[in-house]
């Protein structure tokens, strides 16, 4: 995959889209110092590039049931194409699963998953992580504090 080149004023926008997604076109060129046209035009040559690939509400997990972080490492009984594939399929399917990553190390897989509360985790342990294809054993990390959450990457 190869890395996109951005000049200065691409890498303006990006921050300024990451900070509020939401800016309109005049706000944007202006403290961008764009004019309105060449934003708008910039913004679409950077989503036709994809390098902005969408755009999203960010919500309070507490707020709507959602408030307690799990990490899962998920090592699997065979690392084969079918294993992965198998596995795979199904955590996309698991709404509570946020983020799942195949790793090297020590596991597979690094899954990141939000749910009400422990007993809600549990039930997910139980009924759905440990019951997907060729899950051998997991370890549970519950999250205590969030020191730092972003979605903006460094431009």
């Amino acid at each position: 995959m190869a890395v996109e080149t951005l000049d200065p004023v691409d890498r303006r926008l990006l921050k300024a889209l990451q900070e509020d997604g939401r800016i309109s076109n005049a706000e944007l060129a202006r403290r961008c110092n764009l004019s309105p046209a060449a934003c708008f035009e910039r913004v679409r040559r950077l989503r036709e590039r994809g390098v902005i690939t969408g755009y999203a509400a960010l919500i309070d997990p507490g707020k709507v049931g959602r408030g307690l972080m799990i990490f899962v490492e998920v090592l699997l009984d065979r690392t084969t194409g079918d294993q992965f594939e198998a596995f795979a399929e199904m955590v996309r399917r698991q709404p509570e699963v946020l983020e799942c990553h195949m790793v090297a190390g020590g596991f597979d897989y690094l899954i990141k998953a939000r749910v009400g509360d422990m007993d809600a985790y549990r039930a997910f342990l139980g009924d759905v992580l440990t019951r997907m294809p060729g899950v051998r054993e997991t370890r549970t990390y519950a999250v205590l504090e969030e020191v730092k959450s972003t979605t903006a990457l460094p431009l």
